[in-house]
C-alpha cells in the first residue's frame, strides 16, 4: 500500500541569487537565519573556464522570496558586494 502524497512532486524553491564572494555568503546566511527564512545553498559544478572561481546559489521557498530578496539587496547595497539575482524556479529532481 502506497500513500497518495508520495507520487506528488512539489518544487516550491526559488533560486534567489548567485554569489562568488564567501564573505557576502556568510553575511547573507546570518541575516536569513536571524529573520527565520529557510534556505539552502546549491554548489554548481565549476565550468572549464572558471575552475578557480567559487560560486554558490542561495535558494529559498517561494513564499519567502520577497523578504529574502530585500535582505540580500540591503546587504549588497550596504557593503558593496556584487550579487546576480536569478529569481527562477529551482530545477531539482527529488524523485
Amino acid at each position: 500500500m502506497q500513500p497518495l502524497y508520495t507520487a506528488v512532486k512539489v518544487n516550491n524553491e526559488i533560486e534567489l541569487c548567485e554569489i562568488d564572494d564567501m564573505e557576502c555568503k556568510r553575511l547573507i546566511e546570518r541575516e536569513l537565519l536571524k529573520n527565520h527564512i529557510s534556505y539552502y545553498i546549491r554548489w554548481p559544478r565549476p565550468s572549464i573556464f572558471n575552475r578557480k572561481r567559487t560560486l554558490c546559489i542561495i535558494c529559498v521557498h517561494d513564499n519567502a522570496r520577497e523578504d529574502a530578496e530585500t535582505i540580500v539587496r540591503s546587504i549588497c547595497d550596504e557593503a558593496g558586494y556584487s550579487v546576480r539575482f536569478l529569481l527562477k524556479h529551482s530545477t531539482n529532481n527529488y524523485l
